[in-house]
């Protein structure tokens, strides 16, 4: 599971969504991850979870390994830069079944069963490789996915973007929004469900494409008096937060709204002087079994074919020398 441009393109909520698909099915799926930009750089694995219980902080984890645990409790997420290592331990300690590697698509010491690229119309066939743009490889590498995800596009567009890739199979998906949960206790004068639709609210986040959270949140009703906006996995500090509270103040909003993965952020700054919710994403797939069809024949092969033992092979499918 990966993308081929530099963050923003909602790999995550896909992943969070294909990992639930497979809880649901009775695998014991494990999410592979490298935990990027960690306070805390462990060596060996770390467990953020083991499919029970949350085994990790913010800093040992990263905010989208805990994000991950969180979203899909079923799964056992791993945090090493050795996919194999965490798979190992995965595999044999903790019983899964099924591996997905998070943002694996250029992690090509390990050969997958099934490549799935995530991506938006346009995005790789106009885009440039950095440091021009924001590729991390040439658009033909897109060939080597099985399946093409393509977010904010429809079955159709999805397959017209897939047939310009050389990509086989796709599906489009659409971002929706859950009800918003609370933060913490403090959610006195809103309610523990936040402010309802065409209240104003400030959204505070540190992602990758801020601009796509206040569209969503626009398009769900709300009303977004201001966005406070961070860079990319931004530790929220005492600063942060007064500024956030600021906005607060001067617009009269009923809260702050956040993702998913800016409030495990959010949880270890301390205690908030405004109504925090975080806003859950799901990923609605057009049309699903376009994903989950291929997913289960795959299943159903190295069900047959498995000896003993689920982890990949070394990968010869491309270009070794790519960058991880």
């Amino acid at each position: 599971m990966g993308n081929l441009s530099v963050g923003g393109t909602g790999k995550s909520p896909v992943v969070a969504a294909l990992a639930s698909w497979l809880v649901a099915r009775g695998e014991r799926p494990a999410i592979l991850t490298r935990g990027y930009r960690r306070r805390t750089d462990v060596p060996g694995v770390v467990v953020v979870s083991d499919g029970h219980s949350i085994l990790a902080d913010l800093a040992r984890a990263g905010d989208e390994p805990l994000m991950l645990a969180r979203a899909v409790p079923g799964a056992v997420v791993c945090v090493c830069a050795d996919r194999h290592l965490a798979g190992v331990l995965a595999e044999r300690a903790l019983g899964a079944t099924v591996h997905l590697l998070d943002d694996g698509f250029q992690h090509l010491s390990l050969a997958r069963d099934l490549d799935v690229l995530v991506t938006s119309v346009g995005e790789i066939t106009g885009g440039h490789v950095l440091p021009r743009g924001r590729l991390r490889e040439p658009a033909d590498a897109a060939a080597d996915a099985d399946v093409l995800v393509v977010m904010g596009a429809d079955a159709g567009a999805a397959t017209t973007e897939a047939r310009a890739l050389g990509v086989e199979r796709a599906c489009g998906a659409a971002r929706a929004l859950e009800q918003p949960r609370v933060v913490g206790s403090r959610a006195s004068g809103v309610g523990s469900r936040g402010p309802g639709a065409g209240s104003p609210v400030v959204l505070a986040c540190g992602i990758a494409n801020p601009q796509r959270f206040v569209d969503d949140v626009k398009a769900a009703g709300w009303q977004v008096a201001r966005a406070v906006t961070f860079p990319d996995h931004h530790p929220f500090s005492a600063r942060d937060v007064a500024r956030i509270a600021a906005a607060v103040s001067e617009t009269g909003a009923a809260a702050v709204f956040a993702t998913d993965k800016d409030a495990v952020r959010f949880e270890a700054a301390g205690p908030l002087p405004f109504p925090l919710f975080r806003v859950p994403m799901t990923v609605i797939f057009d049309p699903p079994e376009a994903l989950f069809e291929r997913v289960a024949a795959i299943l159903t092969v190295r069900g047959d074919s498995r000896s003993d033992s689920r982890l990949p092979t070394p990968n010869s499918r491309r270009d070794p020398g790519a960058s991880a």
